[in-house]
């Protein structure tokens, strides 16, 4: 359209003057003083920060509770001392969540509102999550206050977030949990009667974490019995692990290690289930177990250090290295081939899984029951994805 000279890219900008003053005691104070003769004065960097009293008294008769401490609002103007009065209004407390992430970095710093050197070694933020009712306000504050000291020179980044994750809303008969609606769950009750890691592990079963979770009293129910079986192992335990459990297991190490990295835990807990189940098929070692309580406890911390201790080990399981898989020990040797003839699906096969393409083209060609389709004409194109599937194109 701009080339056609009908119409041009605009941006436009809706960000507005920010008010951040309010007349309440728990802000953060304005460093500013109020002279009759100066005007507006602001305190002096060797006088910062200021602190609130600790005796303002809330009488709920209106008006900022900070105005009617005396020793804190009557001071003298640091220009030309005459008696003049500190602002009593304080800071929204979004002012103090726009930068806190700064100041974790030094806490205890004391000549300024951080360390810009530890600022620089610890940020920027790896992974913020959060709700998503903060994703637009705290976190655009949250740039505009990072940018603003780079500009400073205060620090040598321009955005403090790498990567964020929101996460969703838990549902009860299809609306959001609230007490105003009254469709909350007690989670005492539940605590009490299942413990606290049930619940945890049913939260983040039912749900992707970035997604809204529907509350199902029959998942707290089918979380419980989970862990119930996972306890009762420790009391079979053999001397030796079946070969079929070791590829399970390193199975597992794999697909709980990567969704855990991506924040699926609802997944990880799937497969740590079907790991279950092969053992309940299969039979245990010692050295399996301990490697499926390792990836249990992230999900469940208390119910994982118990059997933990059980299993004779002094120190915490938080402590334990998390276990490796070994690719070897993935690689099928049976595997399922797909027989497509112009496309359509014919037959399935099973091969050993380092058969070589000539040898898998020959096995095909001689299937009795492909031969129907085949018609004896001869193949234009035979196309192969390795340990998947076969394509024959007449």
């Amino acid at each position: 359209m701009e080339k056609e000279k009908i119409g041009k890219i605009q941006t436009h900008w809706r960000l507005r003057d920010w008010l951040i003053s309010r007349q309440r005691y728990w802000g953060t104070p304005i460093p500013i003083i109020h002279c009759p003769k100066c005007g507006v004065i602001p305190v002096p960097y060797e006088d910062l920060p200021v602190e609130l009293p600790r005796d303002a008294q809330f009488s709920g008769e209106g008006g900022s509770p900070l105005a009617k401490v005396k020793e804190f609002v009557n001071v003298k103007c640091p220009k030309c001392k005459s008696a003049s009065r500190r602002e009593t209004d304080t800071m929204a407390t979004f002012f103090d969540s726009s930068w806190y992430f700064l100041r974790f970095c030094s806490p205890q710093f004391t000549k300024a509102p951080f360390d810009e050197k530890e600022a620089r070694y610890w940020m920027t933020v790896d992974q913020y999550i959060g709700g998503i009712e903060h994703a637009i306000l705290h976190l655009l504050y949250s740039r505009f206050f990072t940018k603003f000291f780079k500009d400073l020179g205060m620090v040598d980044f321009d955005e403090p977030f790498v990567h964020l994750l929101t996460q969703g809303m838990v549902l009860k008969d299809g609306e959001v949990m609230s007490k105003s609606r009254g469709n909350i769950v007690d989670p005492d009750f539940i605590i009490k009667k299942y413990g606290a890691d049930t619940l945890r592990l049913f939260i983040l079963f039912a749900a992707p974490p970035e997604t809204e979770l529907e509350w199902d009293d029959r998942g707290i129910e089918g979380a419980f019995k989970f862990l119930n079986r996972v306890w009762r192992i420790k009391d079979n335990l053999k001397n030796t692990a079946d070969p079929r459990l070791i590829k399970a297991m390193h199975k597992a190490i794999k697909e709980v290690s990567e969704d855990i990295g991506e924040f699926k835990f609802n997944t990880a807990i799937a497969s740590l289930m079907e790991y279950v189940n092969s053992i309940y098929q299969l039979g245990i070692d010692k050295e399996a177990y301990s490697n499926l309580v390792i990836m249990l406890a992230p999900f469940v911390p208390h119910f994982s250090e118990e059997l933990w201790q059980i299993l004779g080990n002094k120190e915490s399981v938080f402590k334990a290295k998390w276990p490796q898989y070994n690719a070897d020990a993935l690689v099928e040797d049976i595997v399922t081939i797909v027989i497509q003839v112009n496309g359509k699906v014919r037959l399935k096969i099973q091969v050993p899984s380092d058969i070589s393409e000539d040898k898998l083209k020959e096995l095909v060609l001689a299937e009795e029951k492909l031969k129907p389709w085949l018609q004896n004409k001869p193949a234009k194109n035979f196309i192969i994805v390795p340990k998947k599937l076969i394509n024959i194109v007449l």
